[in-house]
């Protein structure tokens, strides 16, 4: 049996210098699930405004189906049954974007100069890696960042210029790192930097009980402080061992 196609009118705006993005978001959602779409634009700002005034709306684009108004897209989304993205909510979705885009570039690095996917170079890549992308989300708002440092960084509290040299030191640590270069220099500052971190998460998180937001991928994130955040330091910790290891042992970390 065909199912009845069902009909919405949506109201966006189409200026000469704008269009909506969350009416073209709407109009591609109505179309997706299948509604018969009378589209209607609004061209300027005297038509937007009278448009609001009329419906008693503060917002568009706004959507009728079947005759009953629905909303916006957030509404729109809800009414069909689909989860809405709250910009408030706590997600790990940042770190672990960054951990698996590093791996995937750690594992291209590897293959591209040794002909082999996993290699030992391959994981102190992905750790150098991922140490200076964290330390690039720093530095887009390292004002952001260090505020939300001085929340749980043992040191950061204590000498407050620690919260903005951090990130350039993580950056740094990690090109040495990655470079397979100066291990005398990179390993101390991941050993330090690291250690620090991690007795700070752990203190905050794990004997304080504190809930807090991690600064690790920029001050503007929702990511609970926690056992990801943790990772990012001993990560480095054990980086740094790694290659202090290595060149103990006169194996020469850029040539495994």
């Amino acid at each position: 049996m065909t199912k009845p196609i069902r009909h919405a009118e949506l109201y966006r705006m189409v200026y000469d210098t704008h269009t909506c993005p969350w009416g073209l978001r709407a109009r591609d959602l109505l179309k997706r699930r299948g509604f018969q779409i009378d589209d209607h634009h609004l061209h300027n700002r005297d038509e937007t405004e009278a448009f609001k005034a009329e419906h008693g709306v503060k917002t568009t684009p706004q959507i009728w189906i079947d005759g009953q108004r629905i909303g916006g897209h957030d509404d729109l989304r809800r009414f069909l049954g689909l989860k809405v993205h709250d910009p408030k909510a706590k997600t790990y979705t940042p770190v672990l974007v960054v951990f698996v885009v590093t791996a995937l570039m750690a594992l291209a690095l590897s293959y591209g100069v040794f002909g082999q996917l996993l290699t030992v170079r391959t994981g102190e890549w992905f750790i150098s890696l991922s140490m200076m992308a964290l330390a690039m989300l720093k530095l887009r708002d390292i004002d952001s960042f260090s505020t939300m440092f001085l929340n749980y960084d043992l040191l950061a509290k204590r000498w407050i210029p620690y919260g903005r040299i951090y990130p350039f030191a993580e950056l740094g640590a990690g090109m040495l790192m990655t470079a397979g270069v100066l291990t005398w220099l990179s390993a101390p500052i991941a050993i330090f930097i690291g250690g620090i971190g991690a007795v700070s998460v752990i203190k905050a998180v794990y004997v304080d009980k504190r809930e807090l937001k991690c600064a690790c991928v920029g001050g503007d994130s929702n990511v609970p402080l926690g056992f990801l955040s943790l990772t990012e330091n001993l990560m480095m910790l054990a980086m740094a061992i790694w290659m202090l290891a290595m060149g103990s042992f006169g194996l020469g970390v850029a040539h495994i």
